[in-house]
Parts: structure tokens; C-alpha cells; sequence
């Protein structure tokens, strides 16, 4: 069954996702989930807002689903990824990476 979402936006949200994307430093993928809910909240078609967000259709409809479901924050963050622990923290990471270049003549 083919789901539709509905993104009906709060004005607090909009100027939110608005200013978001007026600047400051945000991650590509973030900008593109707050592109996808400001075309929705427009009323624009799925299609329309892939072509012009150059996202897949899945991704459209995945970002409003996680924003009717959830909220805001749930719609722009990311979700945790499947896989294994991580082996080494950041510290003893950056001792593995930085080693080499002490030791290089």
C-alpha cells in the first residue's frame, strides 16, 4: 500500500528550516531533508521535489514520514546505521594515524 504523507508545517518550523538554510554550517544531507520539507509543506508532488532537490523518491518520502511520525528534529537528524561496534575510540584513532607521520623521517 502506498502511503501518503502530509507536511503541514508550523510558521516557527518553516522560519526555522528557512534560516537553516540562510546560512551557517550544516551538513549536505540536513540542508537536503530541510529542502524536501518546505516543497512538502508547498504541497509540492513527490517527483517534483526529487528532480528538484536531486534526491530519490525514497529519500522524499522517508524524510515526511519520519516527520509526520516523529517531529521536526526526527526528520532533519540522522538515524543510527546498522553494523559493528567501533574497534578503537577517536584518541586511539588519531595516536593510530598520527604515528606513522612521527616516525617518517
Amino acid at each position: 500500500m502506498n502511503v501518503r504523507y502530509r507536511v503541514e508545517l508550523s510558521q516557527a518550523e518553516r522560519d526555522e528550516l528557512t534560516a537553516m538554510l540562510g546560512g551557517g554550517k550544516h551538513a549536505a544531507r540536513k540542508l537536503k531533508r530541510a529542502q524536501i520539507l518546505l516543497a512538502a509543506d508547498r504541497c509540492c508532488r513527490d517527483e517534483e521535489i526529487a528532480r528538484t532537490v536531486s534526491v530519490s523518491l525514497s529519500t522524499v518520502s522517508r524524510t515526511k514520514r519520519r516527520f509526520v511520525e516523529g517531529n521536526l528534529e526526527r526528520a532533519l537528524s540522522e538515524e543510527p546505521r546498522p553494523g559493528a561496534e567501533r574497534k578503537l575510540t577517536g584518541k586511539q584513532e588519531a595516536l593510530l594515524v598520527i604515528r606513522p607521520a612521527i616516525l617518517t623521517p
